[in-house]
């Protein structure tokens, strides 16, 4: 059998494997409520999600997702979530084979295990100011909705991937990390000024960033003065002295409303 022959072969005998055929999918976990099915998704948390969301769920790096039924969201909605990532964030798709669809659905189980109810408590702030304070002083550099600047990162779903905690966190204290697309650096030519903006591509010989004016731009190495990796984020400090506490907490109710999907809508 030649090469493309047996290759031709693989993909129809791939074809006919009951995880890659089109289904759908059901409404409801075929697996809540399973103690076994639960211990097993316990397993497969803690080993695929808990780096990022935690072992309670409470959130790491990414978001606090124990109150992510009490948004709004459906069984089969966050199954989808889970097999196809979310684009422009750090949640990653969790494709078959790798993982199978009653592993999700086992995670999905445990996960609703830890589920907490919505907050009782009415939430802080006025979200019409917050947005308004928003589209003046953040959107030159994010992007909500398709509209803003792309400098920093998307917060079309901000509301759903961080904790109100850490977004006031995040405002005040600006930050000492940033995700793969977005770390500041400066490049000093062989002749002009330094030209500041963050960093989209790099290898051994060349670097490609976006400007200010977010325009891209590629240099290679050999021919500018120094590459220069800037330590903390580009994102600025929002103290007391540019933004009061109300205005603050009108901010974070805005960002709150953002959450990459309509809670009115199953999904």
């Amino acid at each position: 059998m030649t090469w493309n022959r047996a290759i031709a072969a693989l993909v129809l005998a791939l074809a006919a494997v009951p995880w890659l055929t089109a289904q759908d999918l059901p409404e409801k976990n075929p697996f809540e409520g399973d103690p076994v099915a639960i211990q097993a998704g316990m397993g497969g948390f803690r080993q695929r999600c808990a780096d990022c969301h935690g072992t309670d769920a409470h959130g790491v790096r990414g978001p606090d997702i124990t109150q992510i039924w009490a948004s709004g969201r459906t069984d089969a909605g966050l199954f989808r979530t889970i097999r196809t990532g979310i684009p422009e964030t750090e949640m990653p798709a969790f494709i078959a084979p790798r993982t199978s669809d009653r592993e999700i659905w086992q995670m999905l189980a445990y996960l609703r295990t830890l589920a907490a109810p919505a907050p009782t408590d009415p939430p802080r702030g006025n979200a019409e100011n917050g947005e308004r304070i928003f589209r003046a002083s953040c959107i030159g550099c994010h992007r909500v909705g398709g509209v803003g600047g792309r400098l920093g990162p998307n917060l079309s779903r901000i509301g759903a991937s961080r904790s109100v905690e850490a977004m006031k966190i995040r405002i005040r204290r600006g930050a000492e990390d940033f995700r793969p697309g977005f770390a500041p650096v400066t490049i000093t030519p062989a002749s002009g000024p330094p030209i500041q903006g963050v960093k989209k591509n790099e290898d051994l010989f060349s670097v490609q960033i976006m400007d200010t004016r977010e325009r891209i731009q590629g240099y290679e190495k050999d021919k500018v003065k120094s590459v220069v990796d800037v330590t903390r984020s580009a994102m600025p400090l929002f103290g007391p002295d540019r933004l009061s506490e109300s205005d603050l907490d009108d901010v974070v109710r805005y960002l709150q409303t953002l959450r990459g999907f309509d809670p009115a809508v199953r999904q």
